[in-house]
């Protein structure tokens, strides 16, 4: 699959530390050998939560050019940068050490990845001489986080931007409710649901990239033929608008706004925090309340949302600062309750 992508254009391999149970820079590094290296631009992050000293930080670029087998990378981000993170970053001097790495030829371009609100966004794009940096963004969270206003600002302070959950976690690729599809029948385009997602950011000029995460060989080729034909200024005045009115539609039908980054997990009690909640959203969305109460009652007792202890790791963890404990407690009631569903 990613060998298809890459001979039919795609140019950015986009990995991380802990991703797929921290075998995907080794797979990476697998699929990127008999010369496809030198075919794409390729990227990973340092992973900001097992940094304590400055020592770290070479040791685990070190052992991440190990894993992928190559002796530099292309575009090297601060993962998942929250206040917390970037606090204990500047205590342990990041930047003299990306300069380090930059000079000694093991990183090209310095940037990171963010998941906290506008404000610190700012400052951090400031702090420092960045390439890029990559922030969630789509037309459901145009204002989540560094959001559209965030996008703009790296963008005139020179930064490439790429774009993460450009699907909101596969929710925007679903077949939309009957709602979102005749809003998408008031216009001449006859669009998938992950063509209007993808084009409304293709359409932005601050957009420099968009990760797209795809688990089959028909959601490759369809994103590469999407790509194939988007460009900058793509969509018609009337079709921008018609996806704000969507985003509208699907803020008062969608209870809760997780994305399933799974971030929340593992849960210290168990509870299927992600699963729990698609199954609430899904149901409300797409009126499939039957169905997904009994698929939330064949859930094992203990990972149901009414397992939840309110320990709170889940809220400290969630990159959308989501009140997770009230959500549970509200997705319990819905299927466990008596809704009069």
């Amino acid at each position: 699959m990613v060998r298809y992508a890459i001979d039919e254009g795609v140019n950015y391999v986009d990995t991380a530390w802990p991703y797929h149970d921290e075998y995907s820079e080794e797979f990476t590094g697998k699929v990127l050998s008999d010369g496809y290296r030198d075919k794409v631009k390729l990227a990973t992050k340092l992973p900001s939560w097992l940094i304590e000293e400055p020592s770290d930080m070479d040791e685990y670029l070190e052992k991440q050019l190990d894993r992928l087998g190559v002796e530099k990378i292309d575009f090297y981000l601060l993962h998942a940068l929250n206040r917390e993170y970037w606090e204990n970053y500047q205590e342990v001097d990041v930047f003299s050490w990306l300069d380090k790495a930059r000079a000694e030829g093991k990183i090209d371009h310095p940037g990171f990845s963010f998941h906290d609100d506008l404000d610190l966004f700012v400052e951090i794009v400031d702090s420092y001489d960045w390439d890029f940096c990559q922030i969630q963004y789509n037309y459901l969270d145009r204002e989540f986080q560094a959001g559209m206003e965030g996008l703009k600002y790296a963008n005139s302070q020179g930064l490439g931007v790429v774009i993460m959950e450009p699907l909101r976690g596969g929710k925007l690729a679903a077949e939309p409710p009957e709602e979102i599809k005749s809003l998408w029948g008031q216009t001449e385009e006859d669009r998938s649901p992950v063509g209007w997602a993808l084009n409304w950011l293709w359409n932005q000029p601050e957009v420099s990239l968009v990760l797209s995460g795809m688990s089959t060989m028909d959601q490759v080729r369809e994103n590469v033929e999407l790509a194939k034909k988007s460009s900058v200024g793509k969509l018609k005045s009337e079709e921008v608008e018609v996806v704000s009115k969507t985003a509208e539609k699907y803020d008062e039908l969608s209870p809760v706004g997780c994305t399933g980054c799974n971030y929340c997990m593992p849960c210290p009690n168990g509870v299927r925090i992600p699963g729990n909640f698609q199954l609430y959203n899904d149901a409300e969305v797409y009126g499939r309340y039957q169905e997904n109460r009994e698929s939330y009652f064949d859930l094992e007792e203990d990972v149901r949302a009414s397992a939840c202890i309110e320990c709170g790791e889940c809220e400290d963890a969630c990159p959308q600062n989501l009140p997770v404990i009230n959500l549970l407690e509200e997705t319990a009631a819905y299927f466990e309750g008596n809704s009069g569903k």
